[in-house]
């Protein structure tokens, strides 16, 4: 199920969904078209860690536009603020953008409940293609929920793009969990290598050395 233009609106009257700006000309029968924000990123570096923080370095998309490239990564960001909090938001790319072999998502395609924020574009390119500020570049779907949920991205502690601004935000993977681990320093084992003394032995380790090495008891013949 999808939310429908006229459910989409009642629910924006109800405060359960905000887009802002709002251009009631950008939204369809069951989706709403968001804009290419003026802003785009790339990567400083060619050779990313996941593990380490990969910053990124912004520019202003000019108002002549700006030459995608092939082969470059881009991260953009969408003009609209968006708020949802009755239902998951999916964001796409819009037919005309596939058409100029533009793909605004990888993987992160997917909101999740109560996501509030500016969406980040992972922008590719099939070929060198000029973009600019302000133009249509995806459709946002909505498929309500169906329970309550327990724990809204917005409350989450450690929700990472949570109230993103209007600029493109870097991955952050490097904070999650698993890597803040393997970054800890491992604890040293007290005591490895060093053999116990007879009076640091408990009874059952004295009487298995015992068992296993018994005294000898008179000479040998």
């Amino acid at each position: 199920m999808i939310l429908t233009d006229k459910q989409i609106l009642q629910r924006m009257k109800k405060g359960t969904i905000k887009i802002v700006p709002f251009n009631p000309k950008a939204l369809g029968p069951n989706s709403y078209d968001v804009c290419l924000g003026d802003t785009l990123a790339v990567y400083k570096n060619k050779k990313l860690d996941a593990a380490k923080h990969n910053k990124i370095k912004s520019f202003k998309i000019p108002k002549k536009g700006y030459m995608l490239k092939k082969g470059t990564f881009y991260l953009g960001v969408t003009k609209e603020y968006t708020e949802t909090h009755c239902a998951v938001p999916f964001l796409d790319g819009k037919s005309s953008i596939g058409r100029l072999g533009i793909k605004i998502h990888l993987t992160a395609g997917k909101g999740d409940v109560a996501f509030c924020g500016n969406w980040t574009l992972e922008i590719e390119v099939a070929q060198d293609v000029r973009v600019y500020a302000g133009m249509a570049i995806g459709q946002l779907f909505y498929l309500p929920i169906t329970g309550k949920v327990n724990n809204p991205y917005d409350k989450k502690k450690d929700a990472k793009y949570s109230h993103q601004a209007a600029v493109p935000v870097e991955s952050m993977m490097w904070k999650n969990k698993f890597f803040e681990e393997m970054r800890q320093p491992r604890a040293k084992k007290s005591g490895k290598g060093k053999k116990k003394s007879i009076k640091d032995m408990s009874l059952l380790e004295i009487d298995t050395i015992e068992t296993k090495h018994p005294p000898l008891i008179g000479n040998k013949k």
